[in-house]
């Protein structure tokens, strides 16, 4: 069991393992078992990733690529569909799609006749159904006159608005400019199109952010609706992200500050009739990811939470990860080698890890507790058999004095009521990598 103190560098868990313990050495094996979970009779979920932005946020954690013309975008959308013709050749034969999720970057970069193209290559890969949900990243300053046709090619029903902070100090400190009316006009355009779920992104601990400015900001979201929030914590790593180094340390503020506004803002969020989800997401009652955290049957993946229960989830574009129930993998980072790697006929996995017996226990426990904020242990027996080793794990990590957060009994573990922030740290105490990739994270709360 990891020893805690502090505040201390923990995974989001979107993933167990997570991407640092990724292998160059299981990219094939991985790959292969990837495409052996695809089957006729089951559903499969989507991400495709446009990885170009026309400025450069610098806050953002992502893989990204910056750039001021065009060309390059429609370029690497060339290449997006001749992977996805590829995988679908492999294939042979068309799955069914659930979800499909568009993330960057910036997709709503695209231009009409590029997301009309994508959307036609999508088509004749997965058999698209009036269930399948379609999601799009939205950079507010990308939408010209309200004009959403190129997302709506994409068969956009659910738009995911990044929004950060509305303060114009935080918003220099970041280069993010983003009026609230700008902003405000897109939920309008969006709403007036017929898409019933927009979900906004924000943040907490950015440079120059205050109890004040934050508490206007989350006012300012809530006067605007939207069906779902996710208000995530500012992981500042420059040693990863070179681009954070414009940030300047000393205007971050502390680990008790931050504490500070996650639950002011959440104070706003609740007080507004916003159901909590997990430990960081906030939905209307009614909407499909509070009905499933209700009913527990919520998971969580790449793109956070999710009411997404697909098994398999099949990554298209440069850094894209993929995952099965026995693998995950991902893609080249680099764009341009990427786009050779394609052009070349290439695979395009470059690491991937083949999940081990012990891998998928620590990998259910997790999710469950972040998404249930408990696990129990004679149901996890159901389906791995002898899960001996980790409910004395479980034990330890109930009597574990540094934490306080969580308690073991009937063996059942839980995390204690008005500690659920605290989640990953339990978490992380069932992480069997985290002692060798500690550094790359991101902070607990």
């Amino acid at each position: 069991m990891t020893q805690i103190s502090g505040l201390p560098n923990v995974p989001r868990y979107t993933s167990y393992p997570t991407a640092p313990h990724f292998s160059v050495d299981d990219a094939a094996r991985a790959q292969s078992l990837l495409v052996q979970s695809v089957g006729h009779d089951k559903p499969i979920s989507v991400y495709v990733h446009v990885p170009f932005c026309d400025r450069l946020c610098w806050f953002c954690g992502c893989h990204t690529k910056h750039t001021l013309k065009y060309h390059p975008v429609a370029r690497y959308v060339g290449s997006l569909a001749e992977e996805i013709k590829s995988f679908s050749s492999i294939l042979g034969f068309k799955p069914k799609l659930s979800h499909l999720h568009f993330g960057g970057g910036s997709p709503s970069m695209l231009h009409l006749e590029d997301a009309q193209f994508l959307n036609q290559t999508l088509r004749g890969a997965f058999s698209f159904t009036d269930e399948t949900e379609t999601s799009v990243e939205i950079d507010p300053n990308d939408i010209i006159d309200g004009d959403l046709s190129a997302m709506i090619a994409l068969g956009m029903t659910r738009a995911s608005i990044g929004i950060q902070d509305f303060d114009e100090t935080v918003q220099n400190a970041i280069n993010r400019p983003q009026s609230f009316e700008d902003t405000a006009a897109l939920v309008h355009a969006l709403r007036h199109a017929g898409i019933k779920s927009v979900n906004f992104d924000a943040l907490y601990g950015l440079p120059n952010q205050t109890r004040t400015t934050i508490l206007e900001t989350a006012q300012k979201i809530v006067s605007l609706e939207p069906d779902r929030i996710a208000q995530f914590g500012y992981a500042h790593v420059p040693h990863l992200k070179k681009h954070q180094r414009m940030i300047d340390d000393a205007t971050l503020p502390s680990d008790a500050e931050r504490i500070e506004q996650a639950n002011l803002t959440r104070s706003v969020f609740v007080a507004n009739k916003y159901r909590e989800i997990g430990i960081d997401h906030f939905a209307k009652p009614g909407d499909s990811l509070t009905i499933a955290n209700e009913n527990k049957t919520m998971r969580r993946n790449f793109q956070g939470y999710t009411t997404d229960s697909c098994r398999t989830l099949i990554g298209f574009g440069a850094s894209a990860i993929s995952s099965c129930e026995l693998a995950i993998t991902q893609n080249t980072v680099p764009t341009q080698i990427y786009q050779d790697l394609v052009s070349n006929g290439g695979a395009t996995t470059a690491r991937g890890i083949v999940l081990s017996r012990d891998d998928r226990i620590r990998s259910k426990i997790i999710e469950t507790l972040m998404c249930n904020f408990e696990i129990d242990f004679d149901t996890l027996a159901e389906t791995f058999g002898d899960v001996d080793a980790y409910r004395r794990i479980a034990l330890q990590v109930s009597q574990a004095g540094g934490l306080g957060c969580c308690e073991y009994s009937n063996s059942i573990l839980k995390v204690v009521a008005n500690k659920e922030a605290m989640v990953r740290l339990v978490a992380a105490q069932f992480d069997a990598y985290l002692d060798t990739g500690a550094s790359t994270y991101s902070k607990a709360v």
